[in-house]
């Protein structure tokens, strides 16, 4: 089996990847699914082990607390990343609940709204999983295994509980707001910061800008269910505009609930709208799962 895209666009462990390395990438682009929490909107507005910032809500039934709102909800949305294609060199710390940690790095290449091709390899530079993700599926090279895994993108969906697709993965992975809702019911200030409440279906999300360059400082998820005890932060750091559009190349993902769930990401290089392909070849010798 063979499928390969090509696209033009005119514009410290041990060097063998731990078992199960293939849950680590998944947790690295779905680390949203555990991001389930019962936790109070007031509560939400402060993380978990970090000193609490002083929020001062303003009544959004006031006209002019709805105009700041409309403002600053339109400039996260004009920051928002537009490319055609995107590809990435990234390091992965991923930390467990347990303390163990491992490190690995990350080849991601993306077109957008059609395919993320990843390539996870160990510190030797071997590679352990292939993933080539479309609208329609999830396929999966455990090279380590010789195992080859196949599902429909739906999997993402039943294993997370959550309305996952490509647009929203790709999101996560080039920097863009995830679970963002334009039904903002408060916002609230701090020195350098403005943060923005929003309520969806699935989430609350705290997101917070800075008030100078309106660029993603945070975003704080707790789920609208009330019988789970899950948070999710997702921050955002070293922004660069070397390559066009302001891209933050540090980011952290840390999940709470039992235990805690921390992951690093480290962007070591990075191009939009390069011309890419996406190879996936299926060894006959593979397993298939």
């Amino acid at each position: 089996m063979q499928e390969d895209l090509d696209i033009q666009v005119n514009n410290k462990k041990s060097a063998v990847l731990p078992k199960g390395t293939w849950i680590i990438f998944l947790i690295m682009i779905l680390a949203l699914y555990a991001c389930r929490s019962t936790k109070k909107i007031q509560s939400a507005i402060v993380k978990k082990d970090t000193v609490a910032v002083p929020i001062a809500v303003v009544d959004r039934s006031k006209e002019d607390s709805v105009l700041f709102i409309q403002k600053h909800y339109d400039s996260i949305l004009q920051n928002k990343i537009n490319y055609t294609t995107f590809s990435g060199k990234v390091d992965v710390e991923y930390r467990d609940g347990d303390g163990k940690k491992y490190d690995v790095n990350a080849v991601i290449r993306m077109y957008k709204d059609s395919v993320i091709w990843v390539s996870v390899t160990a510190i030797l530079g071997i590679e352990g999983l292939r993933a080539y993700i479309t609208r329609d599926s999830v396929k999966l090279l455990n090279k380590q295994d010789k195992v080859y895994t196949a599902r429909s993108v739906s999997y993402l969906q039943e294993v997370t509980a959550l309305p996952l697709n490509l647009s929203t993965l790709q999101d996560l992975l080039v920097g863009n707001p995830v679970f963002l809702e334009p039904r903002i019911v408060s916002y609230s200030t701090s020195p350098g910061t403005i943060s923005l409440l929003s309520l969806g279906d699935f989430f609350k999300n705290l997101f917070t800008i800075s008030s100078e360059n309106k660029l993603t400082i945070s975003s704080k998820l707790d789920d609208v269910e009330e019988m789970r005890n899950r948070t999710c932060y997702l921050s955002y750091e070293e922004y660069e505009t070397k390559k066009g559009p302001n891209f933050s190349t540090r980011r952290s993902i840390n999940v709470s609930e039992k235990k805690k769930l921390d992951i690093k990401l480290n962007y070591r290089q990075y191009e939009f709208n390069e011309t890419l392909n996406f190879p996936f070849n299926v060894p006959k010798s593979y397993s298939h799962n």
